[in-house]
């Protein structure tokens, strides 16, 4: 199980340092879809660190379990409030990727509680 941890961890950190870096260099599709979830555009520097931090946490979390925990605790209610901002605005494209991202944080504090 601990080497699904780390599989499913260094996967979710890689999807998260790309979707930071969308964020930190303002991709035309970020800032849109920014726009259209009612998220000002100075929300972004803080969205790019809490997905940076998500995903140094997980990684350090690896060594640490605590910290690997914690780290996806945070994620989790960062995706699930993705999930509602995506609800709140009717934007259905976008909620099934939060969603799954959602799911996958879940299961990482799973993961890693069960090897501590």
């Amino acid at each position: 199980m601990f080497t699904t941890y780390i599989v499913v961890a260094v996967l979710m950190s890689a999807v998260l340092v790309v979707s930071a870096g969308a964020k930190a260099i303002r991709t035309q599709h970020i800032t849109g879809q920014i726009a259209t979830l009612g998220v000002p555009e100075s929300m972004l520097l803080f969205l790019v660190a809490a997905q940076v931090s998500g995903a140094a946490g997980l990684l350090v979390g690896v060594w640490w379990g605590p910290l690997g925990i914690a780290a996806a605790a945070g994620l989790t209610l960062y995706f699930a409030g993705a999930v509602a901002s995506h609800l709140r605005v009717g934007d259905y494209k976008g909620t099934p990727p939060a969603i799954v991202l959602t799911l996958i944080a879940i299961a990482l504090i799973a993961l890693r509680a069960a090897t501590l």
